[in-house]
């Protein structure tokens, strides 16, 4: 059952409309499930836009931000809920903590390394939630093909491929959050050698 989305996604607003346009029909599509956000509290690039349009769809939002990034100005102050942390790890830790599923749009290397962690946290049964990136127009295609090399390598067992969905779309990507159904992973390390 979800309650709530953790989202990761970037905050340049140098990007193509496109992005935009993503983030405002996955923000309009959570506020019509009743779906809470749970986002990185900027005001910038496709954070700030998403986090808008679930607050003009009628949905709840909470904002988790480092204090040093809302003293530079780039915080959304008009979120549902928002929670100033110390820091970056810190913030995480409340994100992974408050969602029920994990979601990336395009981003940088900070949408990268969040989603990175939590397909981690997940490869060794920290958690059991849905991890699903918006693929649109292949952006995470180099990120499938680096981790089939490591499965081809041998460095990654070739099971963990599913600990994330690349959604081509905002409605194959919440059809898969409405039908995930968890299931555990075996032991990452072989022990029998």
């Amino acid at each position: 059952m979800i309650a709530a989305v953790t989202v990761f996604c970037g905050s340049s607003d140098l990007v193509d409309a496109k992005y935009f346009d993503a983030a405002r029909e996955l923000g309009e599509k959570l506020a019509r499930r009743r779906w809470r956000l749970v986002y990185g509290g900027g005001s910038v690039g496709l954070m700030g836009e998403l986090a808008r349009t679930v607050l003009a769809h009628g949905g709840a939002v909470t904002g988790v931000i480092p204090k040093a990034l809302l003293d530079l100005g780039v915080g959304e102050t008009t979120v549902t809920e928002l929670v100033v942390t110390e820091g970056l790890r810190d913030r995480k830790a409340i994100m992974d903590s408050r969602g029920d599923a994990f979601v990336a749009l395009p981003g940088g290397m900070g949408t990268f390394e969040e989603i990175l962690e939590v397909m981690t946290l997940k490869q060794l049964g920290y958690h059991r939630k849905p991890v699903a990136v918006l693929d649109l127009d292949g952006y995470y295609e180099p990120l499938w093909t680096q981790i089939q090399r490591g499965i081809d390598l041998g460095f990654i067992k070739a099971e963990y491929l599913d600990v994330w969905y690349p959604a081509p779309d905002v409605d194959a990507l919440l059809r898969y959050l409405e039908a995930y159904r968890p299931h555990g992973y075996g032991l990452k390390w072989d022990t029998t050698r």
